[in-house]
């Protein structure tokens, strides 16, 4: 759908006149509320902090009631030859080399298995600091040519120095390599793509020559935590939905979340140069969150870029435990906060910015809530007693009308914008036939009310970590770019303790000094501070591994053939290889 087109105007149109509805009608409930006492200053604050931040939450519910409603788009699937060249590439940085080669070799031998005669090679592009698995990749790159008879379709190259981080390892091999071929799947080190995707992604750009970067929706796999899994079936089950809703609103101004995506090279090399940002990290430096700011110039260059939310066969692996998750989205949040700097760039489409403006907003909407809390502890040094005798020589009592059932009701709508989408996700997929590929309709809906209960739980810890990482952005720490853990992410009790004993701290702080200064505020500061005070806990639990069938995935029913073919691979390899 083009993004000038009507269906994307008016999803667009109708996304920000129902959140911004929804938002307004919460301040003013709040403001009604808060008028029974008397309006004072902190009364004003506090509606604008509920306006801002019910914002945020109504609009990833418009985003889901739209993608529920929104027409799907029809590709057609042809089978004409392949014209151009392609190549996968394969990013790695300290990764364990024998898992990620493995899914090289998967993927070439899935392709093979299709018999299609179009060219489509492999390039790992390593950026790995360490000598020693440097010194382990070359020796099992030497094993997977060998394996697959890949010499001059597969290579590997390892950067001297790994100036600009990801985005710098694709530009680089762009610049010095990409002439070489038309077209570049852009894969992360745990990503996993099925042949017949990747000939169905080549066969797509090359029906569009206006189509500069195609994405795809990839499905959460093999994760065994409670916590990993609970995310797992959250990304199958839900994400398909907000990400149709997305592309509703898109158009052609689609994203790019950086890997499991097809690029037109010629486009790539053309439109999406990335400088570095003036000044010192974390505002400063190279940019983290690069593949929106490269979706963000392709489309400033005329070129489409699409979200196809029907390609299946695309994969990936997730955090195992929030631990992990909070190391990852501390990058994402100095990344997304550096796109403060971007929000004016010349030439830039209006819905590019309000990209920007949305990944920004997510990471300050909890920053939003603690202020919340926090001014509404210190309302209570505003409050005015009550006036029983407002008019002068009127001997009859006025009492105040009781006001405490608009909190209630306001407090109810708020928590309906977060469980009322994936509510409503769940009963359309099982009235729509989607429940049997998640263990059937009736298992399916416990795991839909099992994933709300645990998102319940740990939102609060969660939001404790991403308050932490805009105030330390703000405060200038640079977060650096990490290595991710893969593998068995479960932890002990003093590792959770050690990760978030400070957030038990902040919960206990904060009951107990609301509990001082505003004993009224008690109860509704529970749900949030009684999560925080157990976060090593729920940390703990949460990263154990699971067997129960909640959260059960359709990749767990009938395992893919494309990891299949990995773990066939994993299990013919040796386990070690000398260096």
């Amino acid at each position: 759908m083009d993004a000038s087109g009507t269906g994307t105007r008016d999803a667009r149109v109708a996304a920000l006149l129902l959140s911004v509805l929804a938002a307004a009608a919460a301040a003013m409930v709040f403001q009604v509320y808060g008028a029974a006492d008397g309006l004072d200053p902190v009364d004003y604050i506090r509606s604008g902090l509920i306006l801002l931040s019910t914002w945020w939450l109504a609009w990833g519910a418009a985003q889901a009631l739209l993608g529920l409603t929104a027409r799907h788009r029809v590709t057609t699937h042809s089978t004409a030859p392949i014209l151009g060249r392609s190549v996968v590439l394969v990013p790695v940085y300290n990764e364990d080399p024998r898992v990620t080669f493995a899914r090289v070799a998967a993927m070439d031998a899935s392709l093979a298995a299709i018999g299609d005669p179009a060219v489509v090679d492999f390039a790992i592009l390593s950026d790995t600091r360490s000598e020693v698995i440097a010194a382990q990749e070359t020796a099992w790159f030497a094993h997977l040519l060998a394996d697959r008879g890949g010499a001059g379709r597969m290579f590997y190259r390892r950067r001297v120095l790994n100036t600009g981080r990801k985005a710098g390892n694709i530009e680089d091999f762009i610049t010095t390599s990409g002439a070489a071929w038309d077209y570049a799947v852009i894969l992360d080190a745990d990503s996993l793509m099925d042949g017949a995707t990747v000939l169905e992604m080549i066969r797509r750009t090359e029906a569009d020559p206006r189509l500069g970067l195609l994405q795809t929706l990839p499905r959460v796999v093999r994760a065994r935590s409670r916590f990993g899994r609970a995310m797992q079936f959250s990304a199958g089950f839900h994400s398909l939905i907000f990400a149709r809703g997305q592309a509703a609103m898109q158009g052609r101004t689609g994203p790019f979340w950086g890997h499991n995506a097809i690029i037109r090279i010629r486009a790539f090399a053309e439109s999406c140069g990335l400088p570095e940002l003036p000044g010192r990290p974390p505002f400063g430096g190279p940019i983290l969150s690069h593949d929106y700011v490269e979706a963000a110039l392709l489309a400033r260059a005329g070129w489409t870029v699409r979200l196809d939310t029907d390609l299946d066969g695309s994969f990936e692996e997730g955090p195992e435990n929030i631990v992990d998750h909070a190391k990852r989205d501390r990058r994402w949040c100095q990344g997304n906060l550096q796109h403060s700097k971007l929000l004016f760039a010349p030439g830039l489409k209006l819905w590019s910015r309000f990209v920007f403006f949305q990944g920004i907003f997510a990471y300050i909407a909890p920053v939003f809530w603690l202020a919340f809390m926090l001014a509404s502890v210190a309302a209570v040094f505003w409050a005015h007693p009550p006036d029983y005798f407002p008019q002068e020589n009127w001997p009859i009592p006025v009492f105040p009308v009781d006001q405490r059932s608009k909190a209630v009701g306001l407090a109810v709508g708020i928590f309906g914008l977060l469980i009322l989408p994936k509510l409503a996700i769940g009963i359309t997929a099982i009235w729509n036939g989607r429940g049997p590929g998640f263990g059937g309709a009736l298992l399916a809906l416990r795991s839909v009310l099992a994933e709300l209960a645990l998102s319940t739980i740990v939102a609060p810890v969660l939001l404790a970590f991403q308050t932490r990482s805009v105030m330390q952005v703000v405060l200038g720490r640079d977060g650096g770019w990490p290595p991710n853990n893969r593998g068995d992410g479960s932890l002990t009790l003093d590792e959770a303790w050690v990760a978030a004993r400070w957030i038990t701290w902040w919960g206990l702080l904060s009951l107990t000094s609301a509990h001082w200064l505003a004993p009224s505020l008690t109860l509704w500061l529970l749900p949030v501070t009684l999560p925080m005070i157990l976060s090593p806990w729920i940390i703990q639990i949460t990263s154990q591994t699971s067997r129960a069938r909640v959260f059960t995935v359709p990749e767990e029913l009938a395992l893919p053939d494309i990891l299949a073919r990995h773990d066939a691979v994993l299990a013919r390899w040796p386990d070690t290889i000398p260096a």
